[in-house]
């Protein structure tokens, strides 16, 4: 069985349809705006036959979605829904208008049009055999049944009216207040506008209203239509040519004959949702018995077995949890009460070391405790084939492992006790194979744990001697560029001395040791805007280790996307 992947969050099933439908297509969003087209846009250097070329796309998609609109009205049996879509229609002509002044505005009126994109085919095509009740694994056949087209055909079209105000807001806050000599102001500024906005409520609230006598069933019909059209606008925009030199996606500038990609990760809570100690401790909880029988007096006391109830192990494992997160806190009070503006590794380095020795003295109690005797192999190959994995993080080893067109090595290197729990987990994916995980790891006799382990990495300096030991492992007959993911302390020196960090999760503790040192802290996608912005055909790409700058984002798509695109 696959390792569980990380549910959507509450939220994600709260509120007006149309916002649930949103939040569960996050990563098409996401890719969305990482496509190369999206990011020239978004700094302006776009070049212009290609906005060109855009524009001819969406004049044919906008005269498909007031087509769409027309079909929709005709099978509406409620007056109020008919005279909404009937004024949806209305906002369409008026788009259109505002597209026919992009095109006086960018100077293509003499042109001839671009032909028909097949991208663009392929959308308008779906769009419109779904305002036609041509619906997959449906027959509306009879009038009633045909009431249902209009909440399908609005399902199908709302994405594409959101998607445009969610993009053109994430690039409005990437640019920042201040425009300057930006060549698609004009563009950025309609989509973001408080006016498109109300615009893509509007039609939410219509689908909201045609969808209330809907049964689960044609929800669930509504919910694949609106994510096939997140898909086809994602393909939409991933197809129109960029010709020119971009930052995204990283594999688009590499060369697998003369370049390589050395990922590295953390696993605990950076592809893991939980952490793997608490997992481990569980499973000993769990199989503990719930009562001791007295020894046997005729038994030498050096050959009794000293156990634990389960509610023994539980009571020690919070307070030893208790315990380490006391001092794991003072520790790091301790090593940050100076503080600077400068990027100073050497200092970082060795305030670190402190926290190195706190680690190995905490493993230490955990050993001593004998917490982690008599653990079963088969449980924890169990939990891990079931622990619950972040939402995409395996999808993007996968696709980076198996593509040709990548040259690729994937290292995980984890605080993690027991490197068969992480093993499991990646083999139930089927991933084991193309990944090296370097970890410690549990010692057995006959599949069942000593409670000792095989230490090799413990802290933020164990992690970085690794990191810098796999790294110069590899052969130097390719160029190597490095990307390192990780979310807490102990990935700090490893994220600055990759060509590429990347926080994922919002670690306190990170942030607060890392700024003290002069490291900073900057999104993702507004650092990759801005770098396009200053690229051209001859200046090389400006990622830099130990340069002091941590990248964040909010999930794994936004690395996907760096990496490999949609």
């Amino acid at each position: 069985m696959p390792p569980r992947l990380a549910m959507l969050s509450q939220v994600d099933f709260d509120g007006p349809l149309a916002r649930r439908l949103w939040n569960k297509c996050r990563r098409e969003s996401t890719l969305s705006k990482y496509t190369p087209f999206c990011v020239c846009l978004a700094c302006g250097c776009l070049d212009i036959d290609t906005f060109r070329c855009y524009i001819d796309q969406d004049i044919h998609f906008l005269e498909a979605f007031a087509q769409a609109y027309e079909l929709a009205a005709e099978c509406a049996d409620d007056d109020d829904a008919k005279h909404s879509i009937i004024e949806l229609r209305k906002e369409v002509t008026e788009e259109l208008k505002m597209h026919a002044s992009f095109v006086k505005e960018w100077g293509g009126e003499d042109r001839k049009a671009a032909p028909v994109s097949p991208a663009t085919v392929k959308y308008t095509e779906f769009l419109l055999a779904t305002a036609s009740g041509m619906i997959e694994g449906l027959n509306l056949a009879t009038p009633f049944e045909r009431t249902k087209v209009p909440a399908y055909a609005l399902g199908a079209m709302t994405p594409c009216m959101r998607l445009y105000a969610y993009l053109a807001s994430e690039f409005k806050v990437a640019i920042g207040p201040v425009y300057g000599d930006h060549l698609y102001k004009t563009w950025i500024e309609n989509y973001a506008s408080p006016g498109f906005e109300k615009a893509a409520e509007r039609i939410e609230d219509v689908l909201e209203k045609v969808a209330t006598t809907l049964t689960g069933e044609e929800l669930d019909t509504i919910e694949k239509l609106y994510n096939k059209a997140m898909k086809l606008e994602l393909d939409f925009f991933w197809s129109q040519p960029v010709g020119q030199k971009t930052v995204v996606p990283l594999i688009r500038n590499h060369n697998p004959a003369v370049d390589r990609l050395v990922i590295f990760s953390d696993y605990d809570l950076t592809c893991t949702v939980v952490d793997s100690s608490a997992i481990l401790a569980e499973i000993a909880i769990v199989r503990a018995p719930k009562s001791i029988p007295n020894p046997d007096p005729d038994q030498p006391a050096e050959e009794q077995t000293i156990r634990m109830t389960s509610a023994e192990l539980k009571n020690r494992w919070g307070d030893i949890s208790r315990q380490y997160t006391d001092e794991y806190e003072d520790c790091i009070d301790r090593i940050t009460t100076s503080r600077t503006d400068e990027f100073r590794y050497d200092d970082l380095c060795r305030a670190l070391e402190q926290l190195s020795a706190f680690e190995k003295r905490a493993n230490d109690r955990v050993i001593k405790s004998r917490l982690l005797k008599g653990l079963n192999f088969d449980d924890i190959k169990r939990a891990g084939e079931h622990l619950i994995i972040q939402e995409g993080c395996f999808k993007f080893f996968s696709t980076a492992s198996r593509n040709e067109r990548l040259n690729v090595g994937i290292n995980i290197v984890s605080y993690c006790w027991c490197g068969d729990l992480i093993r499991s987990s990646f083999n139930s994916a089927g991933l084991l194979t193309q990944v090296s995980i370097q970890c410690n790891e549990f010692m057995f006799e006959e599949a069942v744990s000593t409670g000792d382990l095989v230490r090799k990495i413990e802290s933020p300096i164990d992690k970085v001697r690794t990191f810098r030991k796999i790294l110069g492992n590899y052969s130097t007959d390719k160029s190597n560029f490095s990307l390192y993911i990780g979310d807490a302390v102990g990935d700090l020196l490893c994220l600055l001395e990759a060509d590429i960090g990347i926080v994922i999760g919002s670690s306190s503790s990170l942030r607060r040791l890392a700024t003290r040192y002069g490291v900073s802290f900057v999104p993702l996608y507004p650092n990759v805007v801005r770098k396009q912005k200053v690229l051209t055909g001859e200046t090389p790409l400006s990622w830099k280790r130990l340069s002091g700058v941590l990248y964040t984002v909010s999930s794994w798509a936004e690395i996907h996307a760096l990496v490999l695109g949609c």
